[in-house]
C-alpha cells in the first residue's frame, strides 16, 4: 500500500516525479490542478462552484478544495494506493487530511519534501519559458510558497513522517532516490 504526498517549491519536479512513480506503482496521481480541471470540465457541482472563484481570479477555498480532495480520495482506484501532489499546501489543509484519512483507513502516507535551492528553482522556471514566469514573478511565488507551504515541512518533521530527498540531482536520480525511500 503506497500512498505519498509531495511537498517542495513550484520547479521543484513534483508534478513530473510523481507521475513517474504513480505509472512505476500503477496507482494514481492525485493533483489538485487536475482535479479542478477536471471538475470543471465534467461540471461537477464542485467543479461549477470553483469556477466562479477561478474566473474572478481568486484563489478556490480551502474547503471546496478539502471536498474535491475527498471525493477524490473515496473512488475505487484509490484503495490500493495513490500520490498527493499539491495537496496539501496549508498546516490546516494538513490537519483536514490526515482525520480524512483516518476515517478512509487511508494512513500510513510518507510525506516528501524534494529539496530544491531557490536558485535551481529560478534558473528550471525561467527555462520552460511560460510567458507570466519572469524572475520577478518567481521569486514572489517562492516568497508564498515559503510563507504558506514551508510550515507543512515543520509539521509533518515534527510527527517524523517527512522524508527529505536532494531534488537537485537528475531526474533519473530523484527518480532513484524516491523509489528507495518509498519502499523503505
Amino acid at each position: 500500500m503506497t500512498r505519498v504526498i509531495f511537498l517542495g517549491p513550484p520547479g521543484a519536479g513534483k508534478g513530473t516525479q510523481a507521475k513517474t512513480l504513480a505509472d512505476n506503482l500503477n496507482i494514481p496521481h492525485i493533483s489538485t490542478g487536475d482535479i479542478l480541471r477536471q471538475g470543471l470540465k465534467d461540471q461537477t457541482p464542485l467543479g461549477v462552484k470553483a469556477q466562479t472563484y477561478m474566473d474572478k481570479g481568486e484563489l478556490v477555498p480551502d474547503q471546496l478544495v478539502e471536498e474535491m480532495v475527498q471525493e477524490r480520495l473515496k473512488q475505487d482506484d484509490t484503495k490500493s494506493g495513490w500520490i498527493l501532489d499539491g495537496f496539501p499546501r496549508t498546516v490546516n489543509q494538513a490537519v483536514f487530511l490526515g482525520e480524512l484519512l483516518r476515517k478512509l483507513n487511508q494512513n500510513g502516507e510518507k510525506v516528501v519534501n524534494l529539496n530544491v535551492p531557490d536558485d535551481t528553482v529560478i534558473a528550471r522556471l525561467l527555462e520552460r519559458g511560460r510567458k507570466d514566469d519572469s524572475e520577478e514573478v518567481i521569486r514572489r511565488r517562492l516568497e508564498v510558497y515559503r510563507s504558506e507551504t514551508a510550515p507543512l515541512i515543520d509539521y509533518y518533521s515534527s510527527r517524523q513522517s517527512l522524508l527529505s530527498i536532494n531534488g537537485n540531482q537528475s531526474l533519473e536520480e530523484v527518480t532513484a532516490e524516491l523509489k528507495k525511500v518509498i519502499a523503505s
